[in-house]
C-alpha cells in the first residue's frame, strides 16, 4: 500500500506541496493526540493519525522519520505549520472524518501497527 492508494482510498487533501506519494510506502500506522505517546510508539516511517494540527507535530514527525501526517475531524494547521512541514519534507493530508473512521479504513486497506 503506497501513500498515493491511502490518499485516494480516503479522499484525504493534500495540504503539502505534491511528491511522488505512490513512491512511497508506509511502514505502518499509528495513532495518539499525545506527542509524548507517539514519540514513544510510532514506527519510522510509519503513517501518524492525529487530531492536532499545531507545528509540534511536524517537529515530532520529522525527529521520528514518519512518512506523513493525517490530520483529522476538520482541524487544520496554520499556514507557518505547513510551511514548517514542506520545510521538514513532511507530508500533511488533512479529513473532515473523525479519527476512528480514518483508522478503521487504513486498517481495511491493510495497513498495520508497527
Amino acid at each position: 500500500m503506497n501513500l498515493a492508494q491511502i490518499i485516494q482510498e480516503l479522499h484525504l487533501t493534500v495540504l503539502t506541496e505534491p511528491q511522488d506519494f505512490a513512491a512511497v510506502e508506509p511502514s505502518s500506522g499509528y495513532t495518539s493526540d499525545l506527542l509524548s505517546c507517539v514519540m514513544s510508539g510510532a514506527a519510522k516511517h510509519s503513517v501518524w493519525v492525529t487530531l492536532q494540527a499545531h507545528s509540534n507535530i511536524v517537529a515530532v514527525a520529522a525527529l521520528l522519520e514518519l512518512t506523513a501526517i493525517i490530520i483529522t475531524e476538520g482541524a487544520m494547521p496554520d499556514p507557518a505549520t505547513i510551511a514548517k512541514a514542506n520545510q521538514e519534507g513532511i507530508t500533511l493530508l488533512a479529513t473532515t472524518d473523525p479519527s476512528f473512521h480514518v483508522i478503521g479504513r487504513l486498517w481495511d486497506l491493510g495497513l498495520r501497527a508497527g
